[in-house]
């Protein structure tokens, strides 16, 4: 019924609706209404299709066998509607690696045209945000080219509350005082908007840079999840609605290392979504220019393309690919 796919080591599961509802997963008709309603079978779907077989779970996994859950299409041609379901049962906005796997799943479904599509992600925090995927090859590689559009930037694009400002390699940047908290290195972060929010927290050093491992161990965890998470499971400090966050840290021209910490999933190898904005908050403070920037996460290296215009930030695109696991 599920399958899963990963793309840098981002796994998600797929699932139509349908096999959903034959499963008993009382979903509405249409994806706007599931959406409204996730609380009523969010949980129950990532239990059914992302929980580990009972004794399968291997030593030391995270305690889910995806990053989250794909439902979708509502349709049997584009635009395509999706559901992109955290662990935690609460729904995304947008996610780079999980529109690139949901587009090779439409390709092996025989429903990806050879223009490419719009996909349309629904959830419970506003309108549906849309992306337009294109099929292409990239160094003899076969993915996607997903066009996120114009990003926003400072505490105002994502909602951040008591915030200061600060300087970071001259540009104007934010305090984010629970994150300095944890560590005085992380001190000076860059809020952007990539139509899901993002906290991108710029390093000197790149000792500074935590790892999955130390992100995923107490007291650390804690803290993050506080900062990351919307209440009741985070403190929603300082974006009520959560903040994905990232380090990055310049290791060469038009190179970025990162690290990830995702609202509703805490760790992850990559994100697509989270390496765009890692790219757009290192134009922003001037450690890049437009055009390609490759940003190198733990589980993979991403291609980012910054397109400007006027001095300002106008379109970025991310290339994915993305297999069916065994």
């Amino acid at each position: 019924m599920t399958r899963f796919y990963d793309a840098r080591g981002n796994i998600y599961g797929v699932v139509s609706p349908q096999a959903l509802r034959e499963a008993g997963i009382g979903l509405p008709m249409t994806a706007a209404q599931c959406a409204l309603s996730r609380q009523a079978w969010s949980r129950a779907a990532i239990t059914l299709c992302c929980d580990w077989p009972e004794g399968q779970r291997p030593t030391g996994s995270k305690s889910h066998r995806s990053d989250g859950l794909l439902i979708g299409p509502f349709q049997t041609s584009p635009p395509f509607d999706v559901l992109i379901v955290n662990t935690d049962g609460t729904l995304a906005e947008r996610s780079g690696n999980g529109l690139t796997i949901f587009s090779q799943a439409l390709t092996e479904q025989g429903v990806m045209p050879e223009e490419g599509a719009l996909l349309r992600v629904h959830h419970d925090k506003g309108d549906a945000v849309e992306t337009s995927v294109k099929p292409a090859e990239v160094e003899g590689v076969q993915g996607f080219w997903l066009d996120l559009g114009q990003p926003g930037f400072g505490a105002r694009a994502v909602g951040a509350q008591n915030v200061e400002n600060a300087e970071f390699n001259g540009r104007e940047v934010s305090v984010v005082k629970p994150l300095a908290t944890l560590d005085p290195a992380w001190s000076h972060s860059q809020f952007v908007r990539i139509g899901n929010p993002h906290c991108v927290t710029l390093l000197d050093d790149r000792a500074a840079l935590p790892s999955n491992q130390q992100m995923r161990e107490s007291p650390l965890n804690q803290g993050l999840t506080a900062i990351a998470y919307a209440m009741p499971t985070g403190a929603g400090n300082p974006c009520p609605a959560g903040v994905n966050l990232q380090w990055a840290v310049l290791d060469s021209p038009q190179k970025i290392l990162a690290r990830v910490f995702e609202r509703g999933e805490g760790p992850t190898a990559s994100s697509g979504t989270s390496a765009s904005a890692v790219a757009s908050a290192a134009w922003r403070v001037g450690w890049v220019t437009a055009g390609e920037v490759q940003v190198v996460m733990p589980g993979g290296t991403a291609p980012i393309l910054l397109e400007e215009a006027g001095g300002e930030l106008r379109r970025v695109r991310l290339f994915g690919t993305a297999r069916l696991m065994g």
